[in-house]
């Protein structure tokens, strides 16, 4: 099972990061907030506390407080960054972020929901040059970033890589879940680029471990009524939380995506969804966190891409002994896209030659990802 925040091991430095009102209020029961970390946790009702405890060399990050609050821990040697108003989201939160928070008012339409509209500002500030737009959506970023190393911590990570293309309804698309369900059922938390296609149905697949097997059976047959995110995102994520109302309590997994591709929007199906502004950032923490090893469904161009980034590390071996790559379909990964063979030849005489494969069939793919060593 999947860690949650709560019961990571903790670094030093994140046992002085506060991320709630409960955890701020048994750190102060304890005496003292001098260089603690606090972050986007309201303080409007802890303006007594503020002005008495020793808050010297503290940093608050986006934390709504009172002005004779502020003034305090500010003439005690605290940093205040304040919250910054008409933001569609948090630059300073403390935890990633969830399905139904990504899809907030989702009855009135996508649009209006805080993952549309943080799109719709990324797409106004990204290319004005505004440096505060800029260090925003970077303070975001790390923020995220640190948030999924917390949540992440000491889980064995398989991630699952594959197209947005492919649609609700299909054999690929069943095959993807079961492929998920297998490995959560397995012990692994199942990572995936958060998005539809095939990292919807993984995500799918690791919400429906918990369940019997007619469950997963009877979602995809009612996912197949919406097969795809177009022409109606608000019909397809509906559909999905269609599906989560009806069988509560999913297992755990975790999407990463981009508001870069904001024309994709995130899967409900992950539990916890880490979603950056920045694709680089994005896509290079979701492959370091993959310490269990990756299956690379059939996909396009973002997938290619996504095998070689994983392939450089082990093949230069900078984060330590490479880890497993299993490629599924020969026809696709051989000839369509024959990413395979270069591959192949990058990992001769390497200590990455013995972790990678190709299966034809994505049954294979767990037994295989076994024998690698994942």
């Amino acid at each position: 099972m999947q860690p949650t925040p709560a019961h990571v091991p903790r670094t030093a430095a994140h046992d002085r990061e506060i991320e709630s009102l409960a955890e701020f209020d048994e750190v102060v029961a304890r005496g003292t907030l001098a260089r603690f970390r606090v972050q986007a946790v309201d303080l409007t009702d802890r303006t007594d506390v503020l002005c008495s405890v020793d808050t010297s060399g503290a940093v608050f990050l986006g934390c709504p407080m009172d002005e004779r609050a502020a003034g305090a821990v500010r003439a005690a040697g605290a940093l205040v960054f304040p919250p910054v108003p008409d933001l569609p989201f948090d630059p300073y939160r403390g935890f990633v972020y969830t399905p139904d928070e990504l899809f907030d008012q989702l009855a009135d339409g996508y649009e209006a929901t805080p993952d549309a509209r943080s799109y719709a500002w990324f797409q106004e500030t990204k290319a004005d040059g505004d440096i505060f737009a800029s260090m925003l959506r970077s303070v975001h970023d790390d923020a995220v970033s640190d948030a999924l190393d917390e949540l992440l911590a000491g889980a064995p990570v398989v991630g699952v890589m594959g197209g947005h293309a492919m649609a609700r309804g299909t054999q690929e698309f069943a095959g993807a879940a079961r492929l998920g369900r297998e490995l959560a059922r397995a012990g692994l938390t199942v990572a995936t680029g958060g998005g539809p296609g095939a990292m919807e149905a993984a995500n799918l697949g690791a919400y429906a471990a918990p369940h019997d097997d007619a469950m997963l059976t009877e979602a995809l047959r009612l996912l197949a009524k919406t097969p795809g995110f177009t022409p109606s995102v608000t019909a397809w994520a509906r559909a999905a939380f269609e599906v989560r109302d009806r069988w509560p309590g999913g297992g755990p997994s975790v999407g990463i995506p981009t508001w870069f591709y904001g024309h994709e929007p995130p899967n409900a199906f992950a539990a916890h969804i880490a979603k950056y502004f920045s694709n680089a950032t994005r896509e290079d923490g979701l492959l370091a966190r993959c310490t269990a090893g990756v299956v690379f469904l059939p996909g396009a161009a973002g997938t290619v891409q996504e095998i070689f980034d994983n392939a450089t590390p082990n093949y230069y071996a900078s984060r330590g002994e490479p880890l497993p790559m299993v490629l599924v379909d020969r026809a696709h990964w051989t000839e369509r896209l024959p990413a395979w063979p270069l591959l192949r030849a990058l990992a001769q005489e390497r200590s990455m030659a013995d972790r990678i494969a190709l299966v034809d069939r994505i049954e294979e793919a767990p037994a295989a990802l076994k024998r690698l060593g994942g």
